[in-house]
């Protein structure tokens, strides 16, 4: 039982299902594992590690009787700052926000709790998910479980950092640009951005349509298992789509038949050279699983820099702060993308929002050409030092940390599924990820591809250790 923090949550479930278990070990388990790695990852905004004892306590006696037992009974699952939990404050990693405990849970939330999970407490996040390297003002660094003074991206920031430490199998995070992928590449995890709608995100958002909710995890069947739970309509999220999503649909690891598409660079993106090879070396597992692979150079690739970047700058145009001593206590690097895209017109807005819409409409038209998946680098570069934008070998720049993640965000922009997968380690053993994208509502043959990867090429050790 000794391994009981680190084994998968279908795992875990089985475990207490049968009895072989408890919710009560298994949570203490996960809680040992996280005091032996905090302070050190720095990964959560508030631990409630006695409330979750208590909720272990409560699903312990229920699996002792004869209560039909959630798909999560159990299991620890922990939530990102950016999504309410109620009884904890949600604090976006910002000092300018109310630290008063929410009084209700979001929709996700409230499914997993029903499904039986146990909530351990709120990871930390960059300050409103503007950026993807793993700071805020509010809770400082959070480092990456490989090695420590190196981010661990973001901004899912400690949901990838816990699993790539092996503190859980179960973490919620938040993509609109990259935020689920980008840390899970950092830190060797399995990250799953999934079709918009899919999953409830309420409230919902004012910022394009950007944000999504979905799993890290560091299996394909923990992401489909907890997909499972949170999807479906809701009624507080008019943008959520009906059927939600099934894990038994991921299926059997076989690609025969698919054709699948291989782009180094997006036919614009600097890649680093260790990335580029890992990438490209893994490729050739998804033609052993009796897939037709051909390299590409998308025509839409070269659209997306110019595009994203005003896009982003209007996204994050409601957090600009006129007082300048508020303006004081934000991140500098989203005070400095405020001030840059403060001047942007009304017209240019409306103009941005058009050719988004036309940059989506021309990726799904590309998938349905002919190809069912699409494989990427997840991100251009490895883990680098904590508190810079960019790489110490890449041109500095005050905020803009989108120019290593170009692979990211086209599919946040579509609304399209994609996941990023472990496919090796820079030299030093700092974790690569590759990206699987495809069409909206293509989950399950996302997942099905990231599956057959990871069985033919598995990732090791699979977690970081302390030693």
């Amino acid at each position: 039982m000794s391994d009981l923090a680190t084994l998968p949550a279908t795992e875990q479930a089985r475990l207490i299902r049968t009895r072989r278990a408890s919710p009560v070990e298994v949570v203490r388990a996960v809680l040992d594992r996280i005091a032996a790695w905090e302070p050190r990852l720095n990964a959560f905004a508030v631990l409630d590690a006695e409330r979750a004892l208590e909720a272990a306590r409560a699903a312990e006696a229920a699996a002792m009787g004869d209560d039909e037992l959630g798909p999560l009974h159990g299991v620890p699952v922990t939530v990102k700052d950016i999504t309410a939990v109620a009884g904890l404050p949600t604090r976006r990693g910002s000092r300018l926000t109310d630290p008063t405990p929410m009084g209700h849970d979001s929709p996700v939330v409230a499914r997993l709790k029903g499904a039986g999970g146990i909530i351990l407490g709120k990871t930390t996040a960059t300050e409103y998910g503007w950026t993807a390297v793993s700071s805020s003002p509010l809770t400082g660094h959070t480092h990456n479980p490989w090695k420590h003074g190196v981010t661990a991206g973001g901004s899912s920031s400690g949901a990838a950092a816990l699993a790539g430490a092996g503190c859980g199998a179960l973490h919620l995070g938040t993509d609109g640009a990259g935020s689920i992928r980008l840390p899970a590449h950092f830190c060797g995890a399995v990250g799953h951005k999934p079709t918009f709608g899919l999953v409830p995100y309420a409230p919902v958002t004012n910022n394009q349509s950007l944000s999504h909710a979905g799993p890290i995890t560091r299996t394909v069947a923990d992401a489909a298992l907890i997909l499972e739970v949170m999807s479906g309509l809701h009624p507080s999220d008019h943008t959520t789509l009906p059927g939600g999503f099934r894990a038994g649909d991921v299926g059997p690891a076989d690609l025969r038949g698919l054709r699948i598409a291989y782009s180094p660079d997006l036919g614009h993106a600097r890649v680093d050279p260790d990335v580029a090879a890992a990438v490209r070396a893994a490729v050739a597992a998804f033609a052993e699983a009796g897939a037709r692979v051909e390299e590409v150079s998308p025509p839409w690739g070269p659209k997306g820099p110019g595009l994203e970047r005003d896009l982003w700058g209007v996204a994050m145009l409601p957090f600009a702060e006129e007082d300048p001593a508020r303006r004081a206590q934000q991140d500098p690097g989203l005070a400095a993308c405020l001030a840059e895209y403060g001047t942007m017109t009304l017209a240019q807005a409306i103009a941005a929002q058009g050719k988004r819409i036309a940059y989506a409409a021309e990726i799904g038209d590309w998938f349905a050409s002919g190809w069912d998946l699409l494989v990427t680098p997840a991100a251009s570069v490895t883990a680098f030092e904590v508190g810079r934008q960019r790489p110490a070998h890449w041109p500095d720049h005050v905020w803009d940390w989108l120019v290593w993640a170009e692979f990211s965000y086209p599919f946040d922009l579509s609304h399209g599924a994609a996941v990023s997968v472990p496919c090796g380690r820079d030299g030093q053993g700092l974790p690569i990820g590759l990206q699987i994208a495809g069409p909206r509502c293509a989950d399950a043959l996302v997942l099905r591809a990231a599956a057959a990867f990871l069985a033919a090429r598995p990732f090791a050790p699979g977690f970081a250790s302390l030693d």
